[in-house]
């Protein structure tokens, strides 16, 4: 099967595959899907569509219950970047640069800029999404739609120290009374995952040109997560 024609079969099951559809292109919103499927039919939920999972997808019975991506797509990409980090000393390493050109800052090649703004603009972009258009974190704090409460993957802003203005954005994945968990860049220098006071948000915000998903209980705790790293 084409990627065309996974597609095409994903989109009789119902699935989400976006505004492209079946354009043939194996975006984040493909291979979510695709994950999905294979973890409503009972296979290995890597996204990828191995020869099991072109089978499960030829059969004629479409009817199966559909399962729900399990996180969009900006978050999968985001995901994958956990532990890319910093050049050492003067050095810049490329992939951290390349956040800045994927947000439409090209002009900028140096990693000691600040770049949590470009991390989420970036997987935003890459997603197929229009990030805020700044590199200012909290610029987020006006993009898309505001939610009442966290869910999985959504932008987040917080503050930093007592500036009106200063502060940090990323993606969360987890929340407990007391604490956010965001995966984002610029975090130790890296992309992490780490935790935050919940008192220090601002803002939890989702694209608007995606439907807000139904409440979902997030994570209490996320494994691997640390606390008191450096925003800045």
């Amino acid at each position: 099967m084409t990627i065309a024609e996974i597609q095409r079969a994903l989109l009789a099951r119902g699935y989400d595959l976006g505004p492209a559809g079946a354009d043939g292109d194996a975006g984040p919103r493909t291979i979510a899907a695709t994950a999905a499927f294979q973890r409503a039919a009972g296979l290995v939920a890597d996204g990828i569509a191995g020869p099991l999972t072109l089978k499960a997808l030829a059969t004629v019975d479409v009817s199966e219950k559909r399962a729900e991506p399990e996180q969009p797509g900006w978050l999968t990409l985001a995901a994958a970047e956990i532990g890319v980090k910093e050049g050492a000393g003067a050095a810049n390493n490329p992939r951290v640069v390349q956040l800045f050109a994927d947000a439409g800052f090209a002009g900028i090649r140096q990693d000691s800029v600040a770049w949590c703004a470009a991390a989420v603009g970036a997987m935003l972009k890459r997603a197929g999404h229009k990030p805020s258009g700044s590199l200012a974190a909290r610029s987020y704090e006006g993009w898309g739609i505001g939610l009442k409460d966290p869910v999985v993957g959504c932008v987040a802003t917080k503050k930093r120290g007592n500036s009106s203005w200063q502060g940090h954005v990323g993606f969360v994945v987890g929340a407990s009374k007391d604490q956010i968990f965001l995966l984002g860049g610029n975090q130790g220098d890296a992309w992490s995952v780490a935790a935050f006071k919940r008192s220090e948000f601002t803002s939890f915000r989702w694209p608007a040109d995606v439907p807000i998903p139904t409440a979902s209980k997030l994570p209490t705790t996320v494994a691997g997560a640390r606390s008191g790293v450096s925003e800045a």
